[in-house]
């Protein structure tokens, strides 16, 4: 018998080093994904309307400016990306990168590397990125003019190490955290108007409504919930230890959809507001300066949505 608990003990305790190892190894996978056949532009109208998506649609802001930035960001002024909003997510914590143009943001990297960060998930060493950023699905014209905007922005020395994973965290990075690409070939121009499929384009592929509006996985990025149907748990900006908040259902259903009664009128009026609850994460400030158009376009596409009766509950709970 004691043999018996000696050997089951070292068969356990290998198995377990083995795992760790393992796990280990695998923090440096990389992938082979394509690199879009994007290049910066010079072009005055092209980099303008790089700054339109980063500093509104886009709102990468929201993530990428420094927490002591947040009051601008939220007044709608535009300020610099040198990092970083700090998430204490499952896994750990990690903070948004320095994306201006240093050494310490993506000043070394090239139009190609950063256009694959974007479309493909996978960063410039290769190792696949954490799926928050939705522009997988962005047209090439579209790309083109983020990058060629961020080739313009100020240079600021900031580098950005928190990465702290917890074991859950190395785990799941190991096991689960992938690329994420393209769910179609990508457009390679979409005109802006204020039809349904512009609004589709905005709502998944450059402003991440849907990313935000349907319930997911915290610790592996996946969807959970039908999309658009709200649910999804998020920390406050202003007391994250006290308060969280829930995602409303943006479908058209009678009885739980959140604007099923709002006219185009009153959606536009309501982004034009900005924020109202302090504890919000919704970027209003990036928001407040989309066009009406583009706002349209978005009430339209939502109102074509599936009704998914699904009720989340009061948008903000105290934590208990």
């Amino acid at each position: 018998m004691r043999k018996f608990f000696k050997w089951t003990g070292l068969t356990v305790l290998f198995l377990i080093v083995a795992l760790v190892v393992i796990v280990w190894a695998l923090q440096y996978k990389t992938y082979d994904a394509e690199y879009p056949n994007v290049r910066a532009s010079s072009d005055s109208a092209v980099i303008e309307r790089g700054r339109y998506i980063v500093t509104s649609l886009g709102h990468c802001a929201d993530c990428h400016a420094p927490e002591n930035a947040y009051e601008d960001v939220m007044a709608g002024r535009e300020v610099s990306l040198h990092g970083g909003r700090v998430f204490k997510l499952p896994l750990g914590t990690v903070q948004a990168p320095n994306i201006t143009n240093d050494p310490t943001g993506i000043g070394d990297w090239k139009d190609e590397e950063i256009a694959r960060s974007l479309r493909h998930g996978v960063g410039k060493d290769g190792r696949a990125l954490f799926a928050f950023m939705p522009f997988q699905d962005m047209t090439d014209d579209d790309l083109t003019a983020v990058i060629s905007y961020l080739r313009t922005t100020k240079p600021v020395k900031n580098e950005i190490t928190v990465r702290k994973l917890n074991p859950m965290g190395y785990f799941v990075n190991a096991f689960f955290i992938k690329p994420v690409g393209p769910a179609a070939p990508p457009q390679k121009y979409i005109a802006a108007d204020t039809m349904v499929e512009y609004g589709q384009y905005l709502a998944n592929s450059v402003s991440n409504c849907k990313g935000c509006h349907t319930n997911r996985d915290l610790k592996t990025g996946a969807f959970l919930g039908a999309a658009y149907a709200g649910g999804f748990h998020m920390e406050s900006v202003t007391e994250p230890q006290k308060w969280e908040v829930v995602t409303p259902n943006l479908t058209p259903d009678p009885e739980t959809g959140h604007i099923t009664n709002w006219n185009e009128q009153k959606f536009i009026e309501r982004f034009r507001q900005g924020k109202v609850i302090s504890h919000s994460t919704m970027p209003w400030g990036p928001f407040k300066r989309m066009s009406d158009l583009e706002l349209k376009a978005i009430y339209k596409y939502l109102k074509t949505l599936k009704p998914e009766k699904n009720d989340p509950g009061p948008m903000v709970r105290e934590l208990k």
